[in-house]
């Protein structure tokens, strides 16, 4: 990467990070918090738990396709504002209410598609993976500061003090884009980094991406329906106190993350990505399992979210990859918009559906329902085909060159390791899909309506 394309990512992963921390933050304190509000009850700790989700269901797509129209920037601004005013309404409300409305408000600045398509307008396709891959990162590493900050700063401020700093970090993330996150020249509308409504029948008919989608919403029901009864066992059956929460989730998180890193290694170098798929929801079961089988001791619960942030992990890692590799060449926009909506749609449901159990049926009826979703998971994932790994490659194409697209469509076809081709005729551009280990770009100069400058 040059110097402008370091800064940029570093930036705009910096963003989304702080955007991240601030919605997740209030997951492990907010539970034994709540208690204080006015109109408190399990069912509605729950809406204000995965509220956020909702809204960022309904809009994440629609604020992708406006940044086309109205710019990325003016878009990001948009949502950070939007993020800071529903952190401040979340701040300064006494009831549930009001809470609700704040976490819905944060939710409704949908900048999620618009920062990366300003990433991918600001990066050469060649560094593009790399960018997005450190965004991944950043996203993975502020889930795991959330665990330790939000205990420490609900301890130490309280419910109100947590979604004060939320919206000082929404402030921190404008200054960035202001200061330091450059003005492209040009945005370009690109299927590869944007969803486009062109491209919505054929991600929402695709089996494979389905499966994965139905799989992001299961994971993240799990992970908000978690937080509903980890944080009262914790300070209740194992009588941990909560000013202590942040050492023991700070543990769990670093173990479990060097512990992961085996499998996506053996599920990527060996092209064994079912298999680790298919393991790790077993793991998340027998951790949901432990919960209602084992005697909850420090120990055992250490064990228990040990077990289950491992798999998480490895799971919320490999499945954005592997909708990056099953998508349709010139779709991974529109595939990623999809997935990022089934994400959030399931902490919603997780929150709102976990909330009215907790009520009704207590921790068990929750653990019931998080086990049940697990086995429809599992029972998908064992029958979907092996993934492919493939990947994402651009070529521009030579229009003068006098072939006709169904000519070049098919030359590029003919070539090793090549499983897909969408041509995009309006911006002399073709998408491939292809398996590194056959495919030769070399291969590319032996056609005349390829310009000589392709990038990968």
């Amino acid at each position: 990467m040059n110097a402008l394309e370091k800064r940029s990512v570093a930036a705009l992963a910096s963003v989304y990070a702080m955007r991240m921390l601030g919605l997740f933050m209030v997951l492990p304190v907010f539970v034994l918090l709540a208690d204080d509000l006015q109109g408190a009850t399990p069912v509605l700790i729950g809406v204000a738990i995965g509220g956020y989700g909702l809204s960022q269901a309904l809009l994440q797509v629609p604020f992708g396709m406006l940044s086309d129209r109205f710019g990325r920037k003016r878009m990001i601004y948009l949502g950070l504002v939007l993020f800071a005013l529903g952190s401040l309404l979340a701040a300064m409300s006494d009831s549930i209410y009001g809470v609700i409305a704040g976490r819905i408000l944060q939710g409704s600045g949908a900048i999620a598609s618009v920062l990366m398509a300003l990433l991918s307008d600001l990066t050469r396709e060649e560094q593009r993976t790399k960018a997005m891959a450190l965004v991944g990162i950043s996203i993975g590493l502020s889930f795991s500061v959330s665990l330790v900050l939000g205990p420490l700063i609900g301890n130490s401020f309280g419910l109100s003090g947590i979604f004060f700093f939320t919206a000082a970090l929404a402030v921190v993330a404008l200054v960035l884009v202001r200061q330091v996150v450059p003005q492209p020249h040009l945005s370009v509308v690109n299927s590869e980094a944007l969803p486009a409504r062109a491209m919505l029948r054929r991600v929402l008919s695709d089996q494979r991406l389905l499966r994965l989608d139905f799989g992001i919403f299961v994971l993240h029901l799990v992970l908000t329906a978690l937080f509903l009864v980890v944080p009262s066992l914790l300070a209740g059956e194992v009588g941990l106190p909560s000013s202590s929460h942040w050492w023991l989730y700070l543990s769990v998180m670093i173990a479990s993350f060097f512990a992961m890193i085996p499998f996506i290694i053996l599920g990527e170098k060996k092209r064994q990505m079912k298999a680790v798929l298919c393991g790790a929801i077993v793991l998340l079961l027998a951790a949901i399992a432990g919960f209602a089988l084992v005697s909850l001791t420090l120990t055992a619960v250490w064990i228990i979210l040990f077990v289950f942030f491992m798999a998480f992990n490895l799971l919320e890692a490999s499945l954005p990859s592997l909708i990056s590799k099953e998508a349709r060449a010139g779709t991974r926009g529109t595939a990623m918009g999809v997935y990022s909506t089934s994400q959030f749609l399931g902490a919603f449901i997780g929150g709102a559906l976990g909330g009215v159990l907790l009520a009704s049926a207590g921790l068990a009826g929750v653990l019931a329902m998080m086990a049940v979703a697990l086995v429809l998971w599992l029972g998908v994932a064992l029958t979907m085909p092996r993934p492919s790994h493939t990947a994402s490659f651009m070529v521009q194409l030579h229009n003068a060159a006098g072939v006709s697209a169904g000519q070049v469509d098919r030359s590029l076809r003919s070539l090793p390791g090549v499983e897909d081709v969408v041509i995009l005729e309006d911006s002399e551009t073709a998408w491939l899909k292809v398996d590194r280990l056959h495919f030769d770009e070399k291969r590319l100069s032996e056609f005349p309506f390829i310009r000589p400058a392709a990038s990968s």
